[in-house]
């Protein structure tokens, strides 16, 4: 084909498209056109806009056997897998617009979710029947979803600054957080598994000065997205219409070095999420979600931690306590109190290893006393409870955003190895893991 035919086949092909384009064209200006495309479309990297999070793997072994008598029902139900096991512990991510430090009037959000094997124990923490099954090492789930946080953040121009939290927000109470991570242990501790996960209503916060700031807040109860904070609607009855009340006071040192937390939680009725019920060895607080009269249910949180001034930032030293009540007028549940103490101390040897420790003790009378599931009694089951453990873990931050943690844990304590129905052993109970950690 010569030059000439290919040019003029060229030209009246694009003489073509032209009056196509022409006769389709809408009746909406270029202007309209813009504008359409500028309230339709979010812009991908607004200023602010913040995206991290964290990879999490591992690799977990307990030396207690495998079968039901085997449960270590001290530990959080990730961390009970019967003998080996590699676990996806969680995908993290977070996206966060955060307040700036101006006082002035100004808004953000923030969201985190969680994907894998935790976030199936952490979604369904208040649902015994709906956890992942630990007993011989069934039902394990990665794929699982976990909604940790969703909140608008707004602040008031009131004195230095006035901050709310509206939405879904992470619990004020404990030394520990979800992110294993972020915690000195891979496992998480005895206490960890008293507090509540989440609470959903309004958290305000205001700092007085340098040294001393505080928190109030109010929320449907621990753990439950409905406006309900005590259990379902059985027996005839119509479960109650009930609330929690959060506060906090934090002293800060006047060298930045120290920090003393006291946290408060009152619900009004007994909380259907928090259990000491070895039911579910998960939320070891008072088992009355299937109570419907009335009650209540008080925590009381002090922790503090201090980086003396001597070890150059290379030391630092915790503490962590807990003491709860609940309280029911029907069902024969009675009251129920748990409390609790524990340390920590973590070493930095030098820029890529630490050590750290943790040990803990909990206790608590009339944990187990009724049987919610059978609505009867089971014999005083682990009425009073006496549980320890120990915790020694070796951090290595060999590369940059990576995290090499190993770990040895030990459990000891009434009735600490077995299934809930049934008495068990006292153990020790043994464990040996290690994680990897990617952060962004």
């Amino acid at each position: 084909m010569s030059k000439q035919i290919r040019t003029f086949l060229s030209v009246t092909l694009l003489a073509f498209v032209a009056t196509s384009m022409a006769d389709s064209t809408p009746e909406a200006s270029a202007q309209d056109t813009k504008k359409m495309v500028q309230n339709n479309f979010v812009e991908t990297a607004q200023k602010g806009i913040k995206l991290s999070g964290y990879v999490d793997a591992g690799y977990s072994y307990n030396f207690t056997g495998s079968g039901s008598y085997s449960q270590v029902n001290s530990r959080f139900g990730g961390d009970d897998a019967q003998r080996g096991d590699f676990n996806l512990y969680a995908v993290k991510i977070a996206l966060e617009k955060a307040l700036s430090n101006e006082n002035k009037a100004q808004a953000g959000f923030r969201t985190d979710i969680m994907i894998g094997e935790d976030a199936s124990y952490l979604a369904n923490r208040g649902n015994a029947s709906a956890q992942p099954n630990t007993l011989n090492n069934t039902n394990q789930n990665s794929n699982s979803l976990f909604l940790e946080q969703a909140y608008v953040a707004i602040r008031a121009p009131v004195g230095n600054g006035w901050d709310f939290k509206v939405g879904k927000f992470v619990s004020i109470l404990g030394y520990e957080v979800i992110e294993r991570p972020a915690n000195m242990n891979i496992t998480y501790g005895l206490l960890w598994q008293t507090f509540p996960l989440y609470y959903t209503g309004v958290l305000s916060s205001y700092r007085f000065d340098d040294y001393i700031d505080a928190k109030l807040g109010v929320v449907n109860g621990s753990n439950t997205d409905n406006n309900t904070s005590t259990g379902n609607a059985t027996y005839g009855s119509t479960a109650s219409d009930g609330c929690a009340v959060l506060a906090a006071l934090n002293v800060t040192a006047p060298g930045g070095n120290a920090n003393w937390s006291n946290n408060f939680q009152y619900s009004s009725n007994s909380e259907n999420e928090t259990r000491l019920s070895q039911a579910n060895n998960a939320t070891p607080v008072a088992n009355l979600n299937n109570d419907s009269g009335s009650g209540y249910t008080f925590i009381y949180n002090s922790w503090g931690n201090w980086a003396p001034k001597f070890a150059n930032d290379k030391l630092l030293l915790a503490f962590n306590t807990v003491l709860g009540t609940a309280n029911s007028t029907t069902q024969n549940f009675g009251g129920v109190t748990w409390y609790g103490a524990g340390t920590y101390a973590k070493y930095q040897f030098n820029d890529w290893f630490n050590l750290a420790s943790r040990g803990e003790y909990r206790g608590g009378n009339n944990s187990g006393k009724w049987n919610a599931n059978f609505d009867q009694p089971i014999n005083n089951y682990d009425a009073t409870q006496s549980w320890w453990e120990y915790t020694l873990t070796a951090g290595f931050n060999v590369i940059d955003n990576l995290l090499i943690r190993a770990e040895y844990r030990l459990d000891w304590g009434n009735n600490i190895v077995g299934t809930p129905a049934v008495s068990g052993s006292s153990g020790p109970a043994h464990y040996a893991g290690a994680e990897v950690v990617y952060s962004f």
